[in-house]
């Protein structure tokens, strides 16, 4: 006899219509539709921080190991420090869907309001570094991304929607290219795939053998400077504090290249990951290493960790040992404890700078999509965000260091000065 239908359980034929024959001929053809997938938008704090559980649990089920910001202790400590209290600034839109009561999907959004326009962004800028969301392992997952889709646009009607730093392989990328969204940017994130080795020195065979001696030769050469220490923090007040000394070693180290990090230098980021590395409770999965000679910090790397991957996301050395190779020789010890550790990947993150590619085995597109959602959207996205974005990169990366040194103390002492103020440069 074949399946009784009931208002419970739903069948369907191959085809999808439901099915209607009781023969065991049709009964080997049918498959049960999912129950509905049922859609929230999260908008307050409360809401938020009520989702830790079901959040938790989905990440630790379905995420992957690229997904390192969409936990929810790194969005809990970004909305700390980033969420706007008022009107202006951004605004909670996480969409949530559940199916028969567990918790399948969230989308980590907010809104902003920037030159009249309503901006659908993801929930981590600037300190996330890949976009995503987090989706079950389910048969209809693209039905689910459609639907969420279609009821975030139509709850929200933004003039713009701007999804920043997505990985080509992201949980979200079909339904952006589904969607025909504009691509505004593209860049690559090198990484290491430890799989190639047998262990750290078998990896290390990859460069010359006159690499491999200097390597060594660095070694030795900071021994004789005194007693050197590998240090591992994460979870603690010291690792919160050894994340602020990289953040102010990496500013100096950019502005005497000409080069100004808005986001290193705002004050909100050094405060989030002061927490965050810091915080047990909920933890961001941010461990921070270091090399000290003599209890001096010659190099500090604060590292992303989720499953079997690993980021390095703000490296930094202390310009008084630059000349002594201490940022390289960190970058040797991480690797071999990563490697140790037993993560399959070390993710350098885009873009793909030179002595990130010297290293790496492979890269990953990252991606910067565009959806305009009106006239005035599409004017910003292909106007701005497609044309004149570009365009003053470019610039910026031709000014002679001298001339780019003066404009970017300058930028930076107007950035400190906004913030101050409770407003922030629109570039």
């Amino acid at each position: 006899m074949g399946p009784t239908l009931s208002a419970a359980v739903q069948y369907a034929s191959a085809d999808g219509s439901v099915a209607e024959s009781q023969t065991d001929k049709a009964a080997s053809h049918l498959r049960p539709v999912p129950q509905a997938c049922t859609f929230k938008l999260v908008s307050t704090r409360a809401e938020f921080d009520a989702l830790k559980d079901d959040w938790n649990r989905l990440f630790d089920r379905a995420s992957s190991s690229a997904q390192l910001f969409q936990s929810f202790g790194w969005c809990w400590h970004w909305c700390n420090n980033f969420l706007s209290d008022g009107d202006a600034g951004a605004q909670l839109a996480v969409l949530v869907g559940r199916r028969n009561g567990e918790l399948v999907t969230v989308w980590p959004l907010v809104t902003e309001r920037h030159g009249g326009l309503t901006h659908l962004v993801w929930l981590g800028a600037p300190v996330s570094q890949y976009g995503d969301i987090l989706l079950d392992d389910l048969p209809d997952a693209a039905a689910i991304l459609q639907a969420g889709w279609k009821h975030l646009t139509q709850a929200l009607k933004p003039d713009l929607v701007w999804l920043s730093k997505v990985r080509a392989d992201a949980a979200i990328t079909p339904l952006l290219r589904a969607r025909n969204f504009m691509v505004t940017r593209r860049e690559q994130a090198p990484y290491m795939d430890f799989a190639s080795a047998a262990d750290y020195e078998d990896y290390m065979q990859r460069h010359s053998g006159r690499a491999r001696k200097k390597h060594r030769a660095v070694a030795r050469k900071l021994a004789a400077m005194g007693t050197v220490e590998f240090v591992r923090e994460r979870d603690n007040p010291r690792a919160g504090r050894l994340a602020l000394s990289a953040i102010d070693e990496k500013i100096s180290q950019l502005l005497e290249r000409g080069i100004v990090s808005p986001a290193l230098s705002d004050p909100r980021t050094q405060k989030f990951f002061a927490e965050a590395a810091s915080d047990s409770t909920n933890p961001a999965g941010i461990c921070v290493y270091a090399l000290e000679i003599n209890g001096d910090q010659a190099a500090i790397d604060v590292l992303v960790k989720h499953k079997e991957r690993a980021a390095t996301h703000i490296f930094a050395y202390n310009q008084k040992y630059a000349k002594d190779r201490v940022g390289a020789h960190l970058m040797e010890l991480t690797i071999e404890q990563t490697m140790a550790a037993g993560f399959r990947y070390f993710d350098m993150l885009a873009p793909a700078d030179d002595y990130k590619m010297r290293w790496s085995d492979g890269t990953v597109d990252v991606i910067d999509w565009a959806m305009p959602m009106t006239v005035k959207g599409s004017l910003y996205a292909r106007v701005y965000l497609r044309a004149l974005r570009p365009v003053l990169k470019r610039v910026r990366d031709w000014l002679p260091p001298s001339i780019a040194k003066v404009l970017s103390a300058a930028y930076e002492r107007t950035h400190r000065l906004c913030l101050m103020l409770g407003f922030t440069l629109p570039f």
